[in-house]
């Protein structure tokens, strides 16, 4: 775990340099082959704790196996005692007395009495602390249990951004065919397409809120601004401001977070609002819906391959809006994409913020 550590480390600071250079198609290449080596060995990572947890997991089995052994044998022990205990309650002090032929041979048996009284006293609690043993073991083994689905639920998340990475590789190869003014093109392209988008949201945010403030139909005053995942609660391949982003030095810092989901999933509306824009034209340019919401919040749905809304539509909470997208070089995606996922923002008085803040 410690070499792949180091070695993580030191992927990262080629990524993180490659990143400060200008950008370009060898630049470019260099930051997706460093970036699927570094998810390489975070796979390799992940399967060691799956390892060490599977065999955390059977030491605890044979604990318990142990356990199950000594509290058996004890109960066995006690009521050997028990047994022996009741046989010596049918005798009296007086008949214990007659039946010695001396005052030491009585002792000696009173003492018995009381050992075997002792013993009885100290096998409780050797039974009792097996049980609160036991109890222990069970609980680890469940949260190991819990652990491992955690594990593989990352595990599958990080191969599916491993292969989404390839794709893009490809994807810029086959759209430059290795050529740099082909990939500056493209590169202009995608900058634009965001910087448009994010002058928009931003633009947006005031002109809607006003124009809803003037009007007699606004709902925003009673809606919940309270927010549920968009997409079925999955793994995230990109966080806010992520510093492994592979688009940072094109894009730059990262506004959302990245849901994985599969192309043509079903998105919902995070939280009850106004429809305040969507972008959708059914070409390969990124395509985006934007809700207003109450609290100055607003939700942003990028790379959709479909709607289902449209402006100034007010919607509750769950409901469908559209349906997801991604995959590089499908309607909506835009310039550079990480394979299919909903792209989705939170922002706060028109500033980004983090959405995992705001997700149940």
């Amino acid at each position: 775990m410690d070499a792949l550590q180091a070695k993580q480390k030191a992927y990262a600071a080629l990524i993180a340099q490659k990143q400060a250079e200008r950008a370009n198609l060898n630049n470019q290449l260099s930051i997706l082959e460093n970036s699927a080596a570094k998810l390489q060995l975070d796979i390799d990572g992940v399967n060691l704790e799956i390892d060490r947890n599977n065999l955390e997991t059977k030491k605890i089995q044979l604990n318990l196996e142990n356990t199950d052994r000594t509290i058996g044998q004890e109960k066995i022990h006690m009521a050997n005692l028990l047994r022996l205990m009741y046989k010596q309650d049918q005798v009296s002090t007086l008949e214990i007395l007659l039946l010695n032929d001396s005052l030491t041979e009585f002792l000696n048996q009173m003492k018995y009495v009381e050992n075997t009284n002792s013993e009885i006293n100290n096998s409780l609690d050797t039974l009792k602390e097996n049980k609160a043993e036991l109890e222990l073991n069970q609980q680890a083994l469940a949260d190991k249990k819990k652990e491992l689905v955690a594990l593989q639920d990352q595990l599958q998340g990080k191969n599916d951004k491993l292969v989404a990475e390839k794709e893009d590789k490809v994807f810029i190869i086959d759209q430059t065919k290795s050529s740099e003014q082909a990939y500056q093109s493209l590169l202009m392209k995608a900058k634009r397409e965001q910087d448009q988008a994010a002058a928009e949201i931003l633009s947006l945010e005031k002109t809607v809120r006003d124009k809803l403030a003037a009007s007699q139909k606004t709902r925003l005053d009673n809606s919940d601004a309270t927010m549920s995942w968009p997409v079925t609660k999955n793994y995230v391949t990109t966080t806010f401001h992520d510093p492994d982003y592979p688009f940072r030095n094109i894009l730059g810092d990262h506004p959302g977070i990245d849901i994985r989901a599969a192309q043509g999933s079903l998105i919902s509306a995070a939280a009850a609002g106004y429809v305040a824009r969507v972008k959708f034209d059914g070409t390969k340019s990124y395509a985006y819906i934007m809700i207003i919401h109450n609290d100055g919040l607003s939700t942003v749905y990028g790379h959709v391959s479909g709607v289902n809304v449209a402006a100034d539509q007010y919607v509750e909470r769950g409901q469908i809006i559209g349906r997801s997208g991604g995959m590089p070089g499908s309607v909506g995606s835009g310039g550079f994409t990480s394979g299919p996922h909903l792209h989705f923002e939170v922002r706060k008085n028109g500033l980004p913020v983090d959405p995992l803040e705001y997700l149940p």
